[in-house]
């Protein structure tokens, strides 16, 4: 039996704008603040695994999306040492030292912390990072998110709405990926199997805005050889200007179809 000719031609333009594995994704922020927990790491760096690896422990803590949004930026000072991180970014270590100057800090370290923008230490025998969470979390957020993640099309496509109640505020677009896995062949951690989670891949803004208006994000996301689309997130967080504490933050798996 044959095919008429405009049933082939139909058939193939469904294939084209719904490709397989594409999906719409939405999510809107709560009334409770999301905290913001960043750690600034190396694969270079003989004392960051102890505490890469007390970061992949956060979700079976119960530290989940729904409460904090961690994201792991690995810097690339320590690359001289003989060994390339893979994650590693100029772009993270400028952060790390923006985050340095505007906390006054003398030196920029690995492994570090910063809870809501702020440096944050461990103590010896536990922290106190469930207690510092729950009482942000009971604070009203100041910022609102709102996001449609579309992964058809020639790009993925992420779509937000952000607005604020600060005088002055900057909005970021993170991706980032878990189950990493490195052997490292050279520098301090040399030999050793380094695993890694919440790891940034991509980091987009800053964003500015203002309570005078909602910000609207259109970024297209371009995924790199080697990503796995089933570890990878995409976030939305929004930090004070002046402070760096997190107004808001909101997070999504990658999308797929069916």
């Amino acid at each position: 039996m044959s095919i008429p000719r405009n049933l082939i031609i139909s058939a193939l333009a469904l294939m084209l704008t719904n490709p397989a594995g594409a999906a719409t994704c939405n999510a809107e922020s709560g009334k409770s603040r999301v905290a913001l927990l960043e750690l600034y790491t190396s694969e270079g760096c003989d004392s960051c695994p102890p505490t890469d690896q007390w970061f992949s422990t956060l979700p079976q803590r119960g530290y989940t999306p729904q409460r904090v949004l961690s994201l792991a930026f690995h810097v690339d000072y320590w690359n001289y040492l003989g060994w390339k991180d893979p994650f590693a970014k100029a772009q993270f270590s400028a952060r790390q030292r923006d985050a340095s100057q505007r906390n006054r800090a003398r030196v920029v370290y690995t492994p570090q912390l910063l809870l809501d923008g702020a440096d944050y230490r461990r103590g010896l025998l536990g922290d106190d990072l469930g207690q510092r969470i729950a009482a942000g979390k009971n604070q009203t957020p100041d910022a609102q998110i709102s996001m449609t993640f579309d992964t058809g099309g020639e790009l993925p496509r992420l779509r937000a709405r952000i607005g604020t109640a600060v005088h002055a505020a900057q909005a970021y677009v993170a991706i980032y990926e878990n189950n990493l896995v490195t052997e490292v062949a050279a520098g301090e951690n040399r030999g050793k199997r380094l695993r890694h989670d919440f790891v940034v891949r991509e980091l987009y803004g800053p964003f500015a805005l203002t309570a005078a208006a909602p910000l609207l994000i259109d970024q297209g996301i371009r995924i790199e050889r080697g990503w796995k689309t089933a570890d990878l997130h995409i976030a939305v967080f929004v930090q004070d200007n002046g402070t760096g504490a997190a107004l808001q933050a909101l997070s999504l798996p990658w999308c797929r179809g069916g």
